[in-house]
């Protein structure tokens, strides 16, 4: 009977969690509409000032936010994808099997931080230090917050690229060395190409992980709505100003649906990158 029961008890719990994300989809985009019959999508998309509570003229565009956003991912892709490939490479080519097991879960923890605790610290520390490096007025600003959330997305990286350079053959490496190559030309010329689907897979989720972070920009990104000119420029991410104004909102108004909109546009991007990011892992097992 119970062979019967769980394959159905499988099913049903699968097609719930679709429908689960096709709601959530569905609610951010009926709700975003709402904003859009007093908003003009010129305005909203290609807007400079984002300024809903004015008491003049309530103004909707989202450059400056989403150039902050994209700001901060650029600046926590290049941190963390170079550390999380190195980090893959040790752990997969040159660690001892018992270092690997004790380092991998080590690193896998930073995953477990919650965001608070690395604000918190970005605030403590990191700040005051690129402050002082930067002789700048305070570290509150793209650059802080994209190491901060680099950090956050680190252990995916490095998992899922070493997860990527161990499926490599063994066979491919042996090949290699017979033919006199040393272990280093290995892993340049022979391991890492083979793994790159899988590496550029482990990229894209990092960068699902970096979009969507929220507290971590709330603290330490400087909470401007002007448009950044530097990575020393305080910018307010799309996610910190969801977080920021949502509490403060009349329920129902436009301001409320724009709100949402941002929501949708974070939710579709990040859709998207995970998207190519299983695009490219079933790529490379085929």
């Amino acid at each position: 009977m119970s062979e019967h029961i769980v394959p159905w008890c499988l099913m049903c719990a699968t097609f719930l969690t679709v429908l689960l994300l096709i709601g959530i989809f569905l609610f951010l985009f009926l709700s975003s509409l709402r904003a859009f019959r007093e908003i003009a999508l010129s305005e909203f998309f290609f807007g400079n000032n984002w300024n809903p509570i004015s008491y003049h003229t309530p103004s909707w565009g989202i450059v400056a936010l989403l150039q902050g956003t994209l700001l901060v991912s650029t600046v926590a892709l290049l941190f963390a994808s170079p550390l999380g490939l190195f980090t893959a490479i040790y752990l997969s080519e040159i660690a001892s099997p018992p270092l690997r097991e004790i380092l991998k879960p080590t690193i896998e923890m930073i995953a477990g931080i919650p965001s608070v605790v690395l604000g918190l610290l970005g605030l403590l520390f990191l700040a005051p230090l690129i402050a002082k490096t930067f002789h700048l007025s305070n570290g509150l600003n793209a650059l802080t917050a994209g190491i901060l959330v680099g950090i956050a997305a680190l252990p995916t990286i490095a998992s899922v690229c070493e997860d990527a350079l161990s499926g490599v053959t063994l066979r491919y490496r042996e090949a290699s060395l017979a033919l006199g190559a040393t272990r280093w030309t290995t892993i340049r010329w022979v391991v890492l190409p083979a793994a790159l689907p899988g590496i550029t897979a482990a990229i894209m989720l990092g960068f699902g992980r970096i979009i969507g972070e929220t507290m971590i920009v709330l603290m330490v990104a400087g909470n401007s709505l002007a448009l950044p000119r530097s990575l020393f420029s305080p910018v307010r991410p799309m996610t910190a100003t969801i977080a920021i104004e949502i509490k403060e909102t009349v329920i129902g108004s436009t301001h409320w649906h724009s709100l949402f909109a941002l929501g949708l546009i974070l939710f579709l991007l990040t859709f998207l990158v995970n998207f190519v990011a299983d695009f490219l892992i079933h790529r490379r097992t085929l």
